[in-house]
């Protein structure tokens, strides 16, 4: 039997269309792996996210329980008020450091 020039076509269209979806297969696989954090980037542990959430609550933020109509507009006052406190602890202690340094005459 004969092979027809439209048959020829067809199968090299579609070996080559299988040969394109091998290629992007295999381009794109990389794609949706995860990637390593980079060195330079620190991972938040759990330690670290309960003792925000315990400097949030030292402010008056409570966690939401179910919907919260006014997040994320509380968590970030929040997050201000203990901005403010590590700001005005900053300030005491810059101005205790001070008093103690005596100046000689």
């Amino acid at each position: 039997m004969k092979s027809s020039p439209s048959n020829r076509r067809e199968v090299l269209n579609v070996s080559g269309q299988l040969i394109v979806s091998a290629a992007l297969l295999l381009l794109s696989s990389g794609t949706f792996a995860q990637a390593a954090p980079d060195p330079g980037v620190h991972q938040v542990t759990r330690a670290e996210v309960r003792h925000e959430l315990e400097e949030l609550a030292s402010v008056g933020y409570h966690q939401p329980v179910g919907n919260n109509p006014y997040y994320p507009g509380d968590i970030q006052a929040a997050e201000q008020r203990v901005e403010a406190k590590h700001q005005a602890q900053k300030s005491a202690s810059m101005a205790g450091h001070k008093a103690d340094v005596k100046i000689a005459p």
